[in-house]
């Protein structure tokens, strides 16, 4: 995969490291040898103009919370690259996100979905504790379960407020358990329609790693995986430990404006040790340090 995004001639051949994974063996997904050409003809909705799109959108939203880090931020728009998989990247001040026109392609992906990868891989970089931690101690990045918490309970919920989300909703065949326990968190009609977008767009990632893991077991928001983590896991969780973890996201009322902590998992999310029982992060993954 490191030898692919070479030939591709992005910014990410001389670099400090990489997440997903920090030394770059993985990304969005775990390594994959799926490749979808750009000639590839109706696998969804995603074209070059909504690929840019999504990323646009994200990139408007936290290009200047980024520059608030002392940092910029650079999203390599790789659309004509069949790579199914996503990236992040710090090399200095210069916070790069590398995002492929194969990962938009795939079946399972969505418009919604698409914009869910950026914001992971936003959130790499800004997400907030726990961080991925190596011999030498905790690195820059936010591991792969909070990456995806931030993305549904943060990055989601600004990118979609203020968009038409009663007609882009109806369109999503949204489970009945999905649209209750939304409107059992919010008040505001726009943020449990957001709420069921973020758990949607969850959906459709985590159906495109049942595909990549060639799994028979489809992921369902009702059938939440059962493991308890000992310790906090930095890497991909399993698939329906993603999708719990999207919805978790989805369904955490803290306000999207309070933010996350560099050090302090506690802080701008749902927590146990603080009384909540919903929208925390997953057990699967997350062992809370207190």
């Amino acid at each position: 995969m490191f030898k692919k995004l070479i030939a591709t001639g992005t910014l990410l051949a001389a670099v400090s490291g990489f997440a997903c994974t920090i030394e770059g063996s993985e990304g969005f997904l775990p390594e994959n040898d799926l490749f979808i050409s750009k000639d590839a003809k109706s696998i969804n909705t995603m074209d070059e103009a909504s690929f840019n799109a999504v990323i646009d959108k994200v990139v408007a939203i936290y290009e200047p919370i980024i520059a608030s880090f002392g940092a910029t931020l650079n999203v390599d728009r790789n659309w004509e690259d069949g790579t199914v998989n996503a990236y992040a990247q710090q090399n200095g001040t210069v916070w790069n996100v590398a995002m492929f026109g194969g990962l938009a392609r795939h079946a399972a992906i969505t418009e919604d979905g698409f914009a869910l990868v950026v914001c992971h891989e936003v959130g790499h970089h800004i997400g907030g504790a726990p961080k991925k931690k190596s011999w030498f101690g905790s690195r820059w990045a936010s591991n792969e379960g909070q990456a995806d918490y931030f993305a549904t309970s943060k990055c989601l919920r600004k990118a979609f407020r203020g968009e038409n989300n009663a007609k882009i909703v109806k369109t999503l065949n949204v489970p009945e358990v999905v649209v209750n326990k939304c409107a059992e968190q919010y008040t505001s009609e726009e943020e449990r329609l957001i709420c069921q977008r973020g758990a949607m767009a969850g959906m459709s990632t985590a159906k495109l790693f049942q595909n990549l893991r060639s799994s028979t077991v489809v992921p369902d928001f009702t059938t939440p995986d059962a493991k308890v983590a000992s310790k906090t896991d930095d890497n991909h969780p399993a698939t329906q430990c993603r999708l719990d973890t999207y919805y978790s996201g989805a369904l955490c009322a803290i306000s999207d404006s309070v933010d996350v902590d560099q050090a302090d998992e506690a802080v701008g999310v749902c927590y146990r040790a603080s009384g909540d029982t919903v929208g925390v992060r997953p057990l699967c993954w997350f062992a809370p340090a207190k």
